[in-house]
């Protein structure tokens, strides 16, 4: 297992208590220790994780840091022997997804690409949604490592599948959470109780039990982080590069990029993604990111500071 934040250390522990023998890696190493107490032996390097593996999961934060703990002398895919399977579960997008299929290809080793869909509740709870595609020879292999870390698996086709799925689903929970936060700011300007918005719209055709959790976070200005502002821009900008790539136009999406983009500038890019609220109910003097951008003025800098999962 490479990568052990947020949402990798759940899925390892889930691993682990399912029967399976897990070898876990992270760039800090720090982060992992504590999986020790699970019975879960703690790499110095990616390669370490990998050698012997008979299946290898990456859960990291993005394509480069990915391709940072798979390639080189001490990578993973150097260590892996080639009967072995790379499941990257990673949210990573189109591109980075078909450079790694391809040195995947270059060392003989299998590749099933594997997103979840989740945050820390459902990894915690092993209730993830496993958005599997690759090689039909591997769906048996995959069956004891998906079932541990999720309540359902989706068999979408061959690899790529999966992250493509996944940006369709990350440009809906985008866009909702961007309304839920205006929606909620709007309430509160015209003096209505956001809460009872909330209790309007639950169990009715306009309303969904995300709304409810989201909103929620919101109104009490509660942001531990479920899945990390910082990440949801990352994934907004995977949305608008896969757009890009088909010519496509998607205003609504460039507008929830830059509102992310501007509260992680805000300070709350360790926040839950919730915390785009403060986007706008931030003082209107507060520097807006650069628009028509998919992540805005600031993006670089998100990046560059983007932690490990």
């Amino acid at each position: 297992m490479l990568g052990t934040g947020t949402m990798g250390a759940p899925m390892a522990r889930n691993l682990r208590a399912a029967g399976l023998e897990v070898r876990a890696w992270n760039r800090t190493r720090a982060k992992a220790e504590p999986l020790i107490d699970d019975g879960i032996t703690i790499a110095d390097t990616p390669a370490e994780a990998a050698r012997g593996a008979g299946a290898l999961i990456t859960m990291l934060a993005d394509g480069d840091a990915v391709a940072a703990a798979m390639g080189g002398s001490d990578g993973a895919l150097a260590a892996m022997p080639e009967a072995s399977t790379w499941i990257q579960m990673s949210t990573v997008g189109i591109g980075a997804t078909e450079e790694l299929a391809a040195s995947a290809a270059e060392c003989g080793v299998a590749f099933v690409d594997a997103p979840v869909l989740g945050t820390k509740e459902p990894a915690e709870q092993g209730q993830l949604l496993v958005l599997g595609s690759g090689p039909q020879g591997q769906r048996e292999r995959c069956r004891p490592i998906f079932d541990a870390v999720g309540a359902t698996t989706r068999w979408l086709g061959e690899a790529g599948a999966g992250n493509r799925m996944k940006i369709v689903l990350n440009g809906w929970l985008l866009s909702l959470t961007e309304a839920l936060a205006e929606t909620i700011a709007l309430a509160e300007a015209l003096g209505v109780d956001p809460t009872e918005f909330l209790e309007t719209i639950d169990g009715g055709p306009v309303g969904a039990p995300y709304a409810q959790l989201k909103g929620r976070a919101m109104i009490d200005r509660s942001f531990e982080p479920s899945f990390p502002l910082r990440l949801a821009l990352k994934d907004a900008e995977l949305v608008g590069e896969a757009a890009l790539r088909k010519e496509l136009e998607l205003p609504l999406l460039r507008i929830v990029a830059d509102q992310l983009a501007r509260a992680a500038e805000l300070g709350h890019g360790d926040e839950d993604m919730a915390a785009t609220y403060w986007a706008t109910a931030a003082p209107a003097n507060e520097p807006l990111g650069e628009p028509g951008h998919y992540g805005g003025r600031g993006a670089a800098e998100v990046r560059r500071s983007r932690a490990t999962r």
